[in-house]
């Protein structure tokens, strides 16, 4: 996996709130702040990434506001918002559409959730200036060395953190096929990880 990219996205709900963008290439992630579908899909496309790691749901619940994939991971302890929530669903609709055209390029898309991937891997979910330290620690760098990172750009990287696990097959898929599958690391301390 020595060369291959991955793209982490905390993608917002609209177009004029800031979208956290991170390029994963040979542990350097290089990370920004976006706000269009353009813009998104330029970066992708430029990129060529092997992975695409999307925070937001990418699939909408079949009834009620729960997917089994939202219902499971609250099961075993992780907390995600239900996509079919009115103020959810903007957020939803936009991801569905941007996945849609990101498969189309080719590129593998896998959906996530950087809190839990976080809380998977013991890590605080919400302290950004030590999730950023315990990032660098585990052998990133980048973006990561150079600045304090804004709360969208850390989900980004863990984002692609997550896809990184994913390739390694370190992660387990919850949800189904019907309404969409969320990845989240198989637990463990973070200190075992090394890039």
């Amino acid at each position: 996996m020595e060369n291959e990219i991955i793209i982490g996205i905390d993608l917002a709900g609209k177009e004029e709130n800031p979208t956290g963008l991170a390029v994963w290439r040979n542990k350097s992630v290089e990370t920004c702040l976006i706000y269009t579908d353009k813009e998104i899909l330029k970066k992708a496309t430029r990129a060529n990434p092997k992975i695409v790691a999307i925070d937001a749901p990418l699939k909408l619940p079949k009834s009620g506001i729960f997917r089994k994939a939202d219902k499971d991971l609250i099961k075993i302890g992780y907390r995600v918002f239900p996509p079919g929530l009115p103020a959810m669903r903007t957020l939803t609709l936009r991801a569905i559409r941007l996945n849609r055209l990101i498969m189309e390029m080719g590129i593998q898309t896998i959906e996530v959730h950087p809190t839990s991937t976080r809380k998977a891997l013991g890590m605080p979910t919400k302290e950004w200036k030590t999730i950023q330290k315990i990032l660098k620690r585990i052998g990133l760098a980048g973006s990561l060395n150079r600045r304090t990172l804004t709360p969208h750009e850390v989900d980004a990287v863990t984002a692609a953190l997550t896809g990184y696990l994913y390739m390694a097959g370190l992660t387990e898929s919850i949800g189904d096929h019907q309404e969409g599958f969320i990845v989240v690391p198989a637990k463990r301390n973070w200190r075992e990880i090394r890039l």
